[in-house]
C-alpha cells in the first residue's frame, strides 16, 4: 500500500467511527467502545507508518481537482512534509489515549454513545487541517472542530456553566473566522489557487499584494483558535466540558490548530516584518499574562487552561522570530505532557471529588490514594515547569534560543525587536511556570487536613494511560536529536546562555512558591490570616469549583472540613490576586464594549421594528380597511336609496357641467 493510500487512511478512519457511532449508538450500544477505540488506535498506527515512510525527506504532494470553480480551483490534495506527519503521529496518539481514558470515565455517562462519536470526528477533523495541501479543504477541518468543541464543551448541558462555555467557545473562535476567511480568499486571489505549494511560490516570488494585511487577517483567525490574546477568554471557560475533551482540546487538536497553521504557511508572514512585530507582542502577553492568571486559579482545570494559553504563547512566539521547528518542537513536547496532565487531573477529581485546590490542600494522604496520578503528574508538571532532562526543558529551549538569535540580529526573517519580546517574556513567564507547576502540586498532593477518601484502585483504562504518556513526557526531548530531519534539518538544541536564563527563572520561581507556601501552611496551621492562608469561606467565594462536579464524579465523598487553606499564589501575587484570579477582567472589558452595545443595538432595532415598521404596516392595512367600512355602509341594499344617489349625482355632474361651459365661454 502506498504512502499516499495510508495518508488518506488516517483521517479517513476515525470519520467513518463517527458515523457509524452516531448511527449504532443507540440500537447496538455494545459497539460503542470498539468503535470508538479500535479506529483511532488504527490511525495512530497508520500515522506512524506514513511518517517512518516519510522520513523527513522531500515532501509528499499529491492533488486531485475536487470541483471545478471557474476561476481559482478547489482540489483534495496531500501535503506531507516532516512537520504533517509528526503532528499527526502526536493527534492519533493523544485521541487514543483519550478514547481509551474515556470508556472508564465516563463509563456511567448515558451520552457516551454521541461523545464517543464527536471525539472521532474532531479527531478526523484535525488530522484532514494536518495532512490538507490545499487551504479550502484545510478550512473544513477547522471549522469542523469548532462545531464539535461546541457540543463537546457543551455536553454537561443540564449546567449553565457548560451552556455558556460552548457558545462562548463557538462565538469567540467564530469572531477570528470571519477576517480568517477573508485572509485566505486574498491569498488565494494573489496566488491563483488555494494549493498550499503555489501559495509559497507565490510568496517566493514576491507575488503577494499586501502582505501585511493577508498575515494580520489570518492571524486573527488564529489568535482564535489557538486561545492567543486578545481571543483567548474562551479557553479557560471551556473547562466546563469533561476533563478528556480537556485533553484533546489542549494537546493535540483545536488549539494546536492555529499554530500549526502559521508554521505551515510562514513565509506569508515572514513576508511582513510588522506582521512578525504584532504577533510577537500579542504572544508577550499572552504568555505573561496567563502565567499570572495560572497562579490565581482554584480550579485545577483552569489553572491547566491558562497553562496552555501561556505555552501555546511559547510556541506564537517562536513562529514570530522565524523559527517553525522550534514552534513545532514545543507543540509536540507540549502536546503530550499536557494530555497527560488533563488525564491526571481527571484521576484527582474523580479520587477528591472537587476541582478546588483549596479543598484538596485540605486533604491528607491524597498523593497515597492515588500513587499512579501522583507519579505521573510530577513527571508532567516538571515537563510543564522546562527542569531537565524532562521534554519540556528542550523544547522550551528550542523556542528562547531563537529568540535570543533574533534579538542578537541573527535572523535573516525576523526583526530584532520581536525577538526582545519574545526572549524577556519567555523567561519571565519560566519563572511563572515553575511557580504555578509548583503551587498546583503542593496544593493538589501535599495538603493537611482530614483523611483524602479512598476508593480503592482507579481503573487501568486511566492509570494505564498515564503512564503511557509519562515516557514521552520524559524522553522526547532527548530523543529530538534523531528527529533533526523532520524538522527541516535543523538541530534543536539548547545554548548556555538560554539554559541558564530559561533554567534559573524555573528554579527561582520553584523555590520561591514553595518558601511562601511553607509559610501559608504554618500560618494556616496556627489559624493565622494573610500570608497565603485563606479561610474556608474566603476560597469558595474566589472559586466554582470548591463545590465537587457531580456530573465527572461517579462515587459519593465526604465534605471538607471548612479550614484555612495554604494558598503560595496569593503571597506571590499580592494585591494583584484578585485581578488576576478573574482573568485581568478582560470579559467585563469585552462585555461592556461589545456585548452591551450589541444588545442595545438589538434593543433599537426591535423598537423600530415593532413601533416604526409595523406601524406602517399595520397603517397599509388600516386605511384600505377604513375605507371598505365607508363603502360598506353605503350599501344598505334599498333600491330607492341607490336611485336617489344615482339622480344626486346625475344633477351635480349637469351643474358642474353647465358652469364649466360658462367659465369657458367667458374666456
Amino acid at each position: 500500500m502506498s504512502t499516499t493510500t495510508l495518508a488518506v487512511l488516517v483521517p479517513l478512519l476515525p470519520f467513518l467511527a463517527a458515523v457509524a457511532g452516531l448511527l449504532l449508538g443507540r440500537t447496538a450500544p455494545g459497539f460503542v467502545r470498539p468503535l470508538a477505540v479500535l479506529p483511532t488506535l488504527a490511525t495512530a498506527v497508520l500515522a506512524v507508518l506514513v511518517a517512518v515512510r516519510q522520513g523527513g525527506g522531500q515532501a509528499i504532494d499529491t492533488a486531485t481537482e475536487l470541483t471545478p470553480t471557474g476561476s481559482v480551483p478547489i482540489e483534495l490534495s496531500l501535503h506531507l512534509d516532516g512537520f504533517a506527519v509528526l503532528v499527526a503521529v502526536l493527534v492519533g496518539v493523544v485521541a487514543t489515549c483519550v478514547q481509551l481514558y474515556s470508556t472508564a470515565y465516563l463509563r456511567e455517562d448515558p451520552r457516551y454513545p454521541s461523545y464517543a462519536a464527536l471525539v472521532s470526528l474532531f479527531t478526523s477533523a484535525m488530522l484532514l487541517v494536518v495532512y490538507s495541501g490545499d487551504l479550502m479543504v484545510l478550512l473544513v477541518g477547522w471549522e469542523i472542530m469548532g462545531i464539535c468543541s461546541y457540543f463537546l464543551v457543551g455536553h454537561y448541558w443540564e449546567t449553565e456553566a457548560a451552556r455558556s462555555a460552548s457558545l462562548k467557545a463557538f462565538l469567540v473562535t467564530k469572531l477570528g473566522d470571519v477576517p480568517f476567511l477573508i485572509g485566505l480568499f486574498a491569498v488565494a486571489a494573489d496566488a491563483g489557487s488555494f494549493q498550499i505549494t503555489k501559495v509559497l511560490g507565490t510568496v517566493a516570488a514576491g507575488g503577494l499584494d499586501h502582505p501585511t494585511l493577508i498575515a494580520l487577517l489570518l492571524l486573527a483567525g488564529v489568535a482564535g483558535k489557538s486561545a492567543q490574546f486578545p481571543l483567548h477568554t474562551w479557553l479557560p471557560d471551556a473547562m466546563a466540558g469533561p476533563t478528556p475533551v480537556s485533553a484533546l482540546i489542549h494537546a493535540a487538536t483545536m488549539v494546536a490548530a492555529g499554530v500549526y497553521f502559521i508554521a505551515r504557511l510562514l513565509p506569508v508572514f515572514t513576508a511582513s516584518r510588522a506582521a512578525l512585530v504584532v504577533m510577537a507582542v500579542m504572544a508577550a502577553v499572552t504568555m505573561v499574562g496567563s502565567g499570572l492568571a495560572a497562579l490565581a486559579q482554584d480550579d485545577i482545570k483552569r489553572v491547566l487552561a491558562y497553562s496552555t494559553v501561556g505555552q501555546l504563547g511559547y510556541m506564537t512566539g517562536a513562529l514570530a522570530v522565524g523559527d517553525r521547528a522550534a514552534a513545532v518542537f514545543h507543540l509536540l513536547s507540549h502536546g503530550v505532557f499536557k494530555a497527560l496532565l488533563f488525564l491526571g487531573a481527571g484521576v484527582i477529581i474523580h479520587a477528591a471529588g472537587t476541582n478546588s485546590l483549596a479543598a484538596m490542600s485540605r486533604m491528607d494522604g491524597l498523593a497515597r490514594r492515588i500513587p499512579d496520578a501522583f507519579w505521573t503528574m510530577t513527571i508532567a508538571l516538571l515537563a510543564l515547569a522546562a527542569i531537565p532532562p524532562f521534554a519540556g526543558f528542550f523544547s522550551k529551549e528550542a523556542v528562547l534560543v531563537a529568540a535570543e538569535q533574533a534579538a542578537g540580529g541573527h535572523s535573516d526573517l525576523a526583526p530584532s525587536a520581536a525577538g526582545w519580546l519574545v526572549l524577556v517574556a519567555g523567561v519571565l513567564t519560566a519563572l511563572l511556570t515553575a511557580a504555578y507547576a509548583t503551587r498546583l502540586w503542593l496544593m493538589a498532593f501535599r495538603g493537611r487536613g482530614a483523611a483524602a477518601p479512598d476508593h480503592g484502585k482507579e481503573p487501568v483504562a486511566m492509570t494505564g494511560v498515564l503512564w503511557l504518556l509519562a515516557a514521552p513526557s520524559l524522553a522526547f526531548g532527548l530523543a529530538a536529536g534523531s528527529l533533526a530531519d523532520w524538522f527541516d534539518g535543523k538541530e534543536l538544541t539548547p545554548t548556555v546562555t538560554t539554559s541558564v536564563l530559561g533554567t534559573g527563572a524555573a528554579l527561582i520561581g520553584v523555590l520561591l512558591t514553595y518558601a511562601l507556601w511553607q509559610r501559608a501552611t504554618a500560618r494556616a496551621a496556627a489559624g493565622i490570616p494573610g500570608g497565603g492562608a485563606v479561610t474556608a469561606s474566603v476560597a469558595a467565594a474566589a472559586s466554582a469549583a470548591e463545590t465537587p462536579e457531580v456530573a465527572e464524579v461517579s462515587h459519593e465523598h465526604p465534605a471538607v472540613p471548612a479550614a484555612p487553606a495554604a494558598d503560595p499564589g496569593r503571597a506571590l501575587l499580592g494585591p494583584l490576586h484578585r485581578h488576576a484570579a478573574d482573568g485581568f477582567h478582560l470579559d467585563a472589558v469585552y462585555d461592556r464594549l461589545f456585548v452591551r452595545p450589541v444588545r442595545a443595538a438589538a434593543r433599537l432595532v426591535r423598537f423600530l421594528d415593532r413601533e416604526v415598521v409595523d406601524t406602517y404596516v399595520r397603517g397599509a392595512g388600516a386605511g384600505p380597511r377604513l375605507l371598505g367600512g365607508l363603502v360598506r355602509r353605503a350599501q344598505t341594499g334599498n333600491v330607492q336609496s341607490y336611485l336617489s344617489a344615482l339622480l344626486a349625482g346625475a344633477v351635480v355632474l349637469a351643474i358642474a357641467t353647465a358652469v364649466l361651459a360658462n367659465l369657458n365661454a367667458g374666456s
